[in-house]
């Protein structure tokens, strides 16, 4: 077996991400306190979890906040709650055209290069990386998969050709941040979660092998699995599957950490990773079994709670979150066409504004809650929902007042959604 060209290693000093960290959306900066306080409760447990505040542009955008509100509510939460362990603030899939408006909030930065995927790069740089990585074109071992990564140079040659230039552009991202808060200053994630086509682990190595040649000193990685992440609803698609493909970019990472001086504690990160409780024991087993560390995002499975958290509490808060289904139905193609990659909402199955003006807060809230064991839940009411946020954006101080009115309806939710449904089974494997 050849061995590869091993770069100088990064730097090991500076920011680094916990092995284990949770990353929780907050549409409207009303819920830190009650994600932070799910984060206590499993550290209550023996288990360190790191919470990270996402927010992406997209999201800032919509509801018209901006990226100083995500740390403003982190610090908040932080401080109120007598939180000493670390903490981030992820400026979520930016790109080279929106990073400016996050430079001074977030440590943490999501370079998202999926649009980039496929824009073919200079033969010569491809020709350039395959002479300097001989070691990617035979048998790689893989320790703890049983079997060997079998890359032929073709095929090295045709993923470079493919990937190259998405590297490019998130090195490019990657040094406008340095630029402006210095190397070491700042956690770096690179997903390429948002594009058609699953990455297989032949394609994250050399994806890694490029990214140690530009110098990105990533932190976390996120690729695209087999299946279907859909928005706020169960993963669709084969866990066994998806546990082997989890399992060989586990050893995959350990490879490259190894072979290319990348740091030490890079790790998966799982996007649209809310709900997905299906795969979560196969997540669990893997990184138990390799010792790795996992990042998992959660996001609107925070604003669904609130939903949640409204109707339960009855009177004027169901009567809201009544009114946000009846718009958002009534804007179906506007909400969800951003989303439409992500979504799979069967019409048919939604039931009409009128019915659910008639639902009591026990029916609102089983059709909503994602307890799949009950047949009342109806995953396109839910999907729906889930994007249906602007709605709620729209009502302004109307909405964030009623939150304020709901809080310990709302809170209650949200604490026990995160603990109870995500960070057990991910990290304790309950």
């Amino acid at each position: 077996m050849v061995m590869p060209n091993v770069p100088s290693p990064q730097p090991t000093g500076g920011l680094r991400l916990a092995k284990y960290s949770i990353g929780v959306g907050d549409r409207f900066a009303h819920q830190a306190k009650a994600q932070l306080r799910a984060c206590m409760l499993i550290g209550q447990q023996g288990l360190d979890v790191v919470p990270v505040w996402n927010k992406s542009h997209r999201e800032h955008t919509i509801v018209g906040s901006k990226p100083s509100s995500v740390r403003t509510a982190a610090e908040a939460a932080v401080r109120e709650l007598g939180w000493t362990k670390p903490f981030h603030v992820d400026a979520d899939h930016i790109t080279l055209g929106n990073v400016d408006g996050f430079l001074e909030s977030s440590d943490y930065y999501t370079l998202d290069v999926a649009a980039a995927i496929g824009k073919p790069a200079r033969a010569a740089e491809v020709e350039a990386f395959a002479a300097r990585h001989p070691e990617l074109a035979g048998e790689i071992v893989l320790s703890g998969t049983g079997r060997p990564l079998e890359i032929s140079r073709a095929a090295a040659v045709a993923i470079a050709k493919k990937y190259l230039f998405a590297v490019t552009e998130a090195a490019r991202i990657y040094r406008r941040i340095e630029a402006a808060k210095g190397k070491g200053n700042f956690i770096t994630e690179v997903s390429m979660d948002e594009t058609d086509s699953p990455q297989t682990p032949a394609e994250l190595l050399v994806i890694l092998a490029a990214l140690a040649d530009e110098g990105v000193p990533l932190q976390t990685i996120a690729p695209k699995f087999t299946g279907r992440f859909n928005k706020g609803v169960d993963y669709i698609g084969d866990p066994v599957q998806f546990e082997r493909e989890f399992r060989d970019d586990v050893a995959v990472i350990a490879y490259a950490i190894r072979s290319y001086g990348l740091p030490a504690g890079l790790k998966l990160s799982v996007h649209s990773g809310s709900d997905k409780f299906s795969i979560y024991p196969p997540i669990h087993r893997a990184i138990r079994d390799f010792g790795a560390g996992v990042h998992v995002k959660t996001a609107g499975t925070t604003w669904l709670e609130e939903l949640i958290g409204l109707a339960e509490a009855d009177g004027d808060g169901l009567a809201l979150a009544k009114e946000i289904y009846a718009h958002a139905h009534a804007h179906l193609d506007e909400l969800c066409a951003p989303y439409a990659a992500v979504i799979d909402i069967d019409v048919a199955a939604l039931p009409a504004p009128g019915k659910v003006a008639a639902w009591s807060a026990q029916q609102y809230v089983d059709a909503l809650r994602h307890d799949q064991r009950r047949k009342e839940y109806n995953p396109s009411f839910r999907q729906l929902l889930h994007v249906g946020y602007k709605v709620a954006a729209q009502l302004g101080r109307r909405y964030l007042d009623m939150l304020d009115a709901c809080e310990s309806s709302i809170a209650r939710n949200v604490t026990a959604n995160l603990y109870e449904r995500h960070l057990q089974p991910i990290f304790l494997g309950k």
